[in-house]
């Protein structure tokens, strides 16, 4: 997303979600301040950028109608709003900070260089916080036979041999996830240069 796009869905976002719960009457959280409840919204602007002006209105509702604002007829903090956002339209993987940073980073191109990155990028996908060391260790042991099968098709391709329809139709879709993970590295290293 680029930033006339961002800007752009920051303005839907306060329109069709922020400002629809103030109307509704529905008060800053008691644990914040003023200034701290504008700041708590301007993020959220910032992080449902994305979202679409009918998921957007279906995630007000969504809010407006939960027990807990009913009750206390108090703006829910940001951490609930997004819990809801993320199962009404999930992120995509190029509007994700976290899935830039690890990309970005050591951890993503030690990933991508060893050919396990399709699976770093599931596992990101599912628990959403950046990985340790024994869930790297998981994510890699998950990838050793697709990462193993993609040497071996890539070495018999070398050796100018026939890998057959199924083979070929699995290593399009590995160096295609492989691509992918390489495009947000470059969405997080604020670069265009896809992955060789």
């Amino acid at each position: 997303m680029d930033s006339a796009a961002q800007a752009e869905g920051e303005k839907r976002v306060l329109a069709v979600l922020i400002e629809p719960l103030e109307r509704l009457g529905l008060a800053k959280p008691g644990t914040l301040t003023k200034v701290k409840f504008l700041e708590m919204q301007t993020d959220i602007c910032k992080k449902l950028a994305y979202m679409s002006d009918l998921n957007l209105a279906a995630l007000a509702e969504q809010v407006a109608n939960d027990p807990t604002v009913k009750r206390t007829e108090r703006f829910p903090i940001a951490n609930r709003i997004l819990e809801f956002a993320a199962a009404i339209q999930p992120p995509g993987d190029d509007a994700s900070p976290l899935l830039r940073a690890v990309f970005a980073g050591q951890l993503g191109l030690d990933a991508m260089a060893a050919g396990w990155a399709p699976e770093l990028l599931s596992h990101l996908r599912t628990d959403r916080k950046w990985p340790g060391a024994w869930a790297v260790n998981q994510i890699k042991d998950k990838a050793r036979d697709a990462v193993r099968d993609l040497n071996d098709i890539e070495a018999a391709l070398a050796r100018g041999e026939n890998i057959g329809a199924m083979k070929e139709a699995w290593r399009a879709r590995r160096l295609a996830a492989l691509d992918k993970c390489a495009q947000i590295s470059a969405l997080g290293n604020g670069k265009g240069a896809r992955y060789e």
